[in-house]
């Protein structure tokens, strides 16, 4: 099996944390050269040193807030001048979760501009690249809500949806250039998100951390929760030669949790 990365450029969002650092963990051992977004100069160095550099890899980072998609542009393009990215991971933080009914426009706005707009930005920015390369993956972290909406977050089922059918239809328009779309779908995996949304729910039950934790992990047949490197090796595989024919779907990562097909 062909899982090596090595001359591939990958690009990946939320890299300095979490499931993003994971993956980039990840594609670093497999021989690529990584550059990683996220918000904070000082988190973004504290990742960098973490890439294997065993293979001549050479790695960097971009300082950017999705917020602000027009300072990402620019120096999304800057690195574009020097090397093409064959990678792209479309990784970042959730929307703050509640009840659907009480979500207003700006938090719709605000979560559909940082997933789908930068989603689409970023893509497009990368599209010429890859396809001189004839060789391009595209991999989405979202959710398994795009199969079962989630209790609680609204804002963030919505806007996953959406991203969903975004990858299917870029799915369907590039293949022919050697390029794959696919979404994968973490379940409860041990970050920081994860840990904000089982504080928040024992603060709003009357419960303790622990408590909600549990039954968090009653849920799963597996009983447990993911570590992140455990979605980073699905990212890592799609991204790989190895996935060149598997395109256009939705690959849960989440031990089982998830009931629909």
């Amino acid at each position: 099996m062909n899982l090596s990365l090595s001359g591939k450029n990958a690009l990946v969002g939320g890299g300095s944390a979490g499931i993003g650092r994971a993956v980039a963990i990840e594609l670093a051992s497999l021989g690529a050269n990584v550059t990683l977004i996220a918000r904070t100069e000082s988190s973004l160095q504290a990742a960098l040193v973490l890439l294997d550099t065993s293979q001549g890899q050479r790695h960097g980072y971009i300082a950017a807030d999705l917020s602000d998609s027009k300072n990402l542009l620019e120096k999304v393009h800057v690195l574009l001048a020097s090397a093409p990215v064959h990678i792209l991971v479309n990784n970042t933080g959730g929307p703050p979760g509640g009840p659907i009914v009480e979500a207003g426009g700006e938090a719709f706005l605000q979560a559909y501009h940082n997933h789908l707009i930068c989603n689409q930005l970023l893509a497009q920015a990368v599209l010429p690249g890859m396809k001189s390369a004839g060789f391009g993956r595209i991999v989405n972290i979202i959710s398994t809500s795009v199969k079962e909406p989630l209790d609680n977050l609204g804002v963030s089922n919505s806007t996953r949806w959406a991203v969903a059918g975004w990858a299917k239809t870029w799915a369907n328009e590039v293949g022919r250039f050697g390029i794959t779309v696919n979404n994968v779908l973490p379940g409860y995996t041990r970050t920081g998100r994860l840990t904000e949304i089982i504080e928040k729910r024992a603060a709003a039950s009357g419960s303790t951390p622990e408590a909600v934790e549990e039954q968090f992990k009653n849920h799963v047949p597996a009983r447990r929760f993911a570590d992140p490197s455990e979605v980073a090796a699905a990212v890592a595989f799609l991204a790989s030669p190895a996935a060149g024919y598997v395109n256009g779907i939705n690959l849960p990562v989440d031990g089982g949790r998830t009931r629909s097909l």
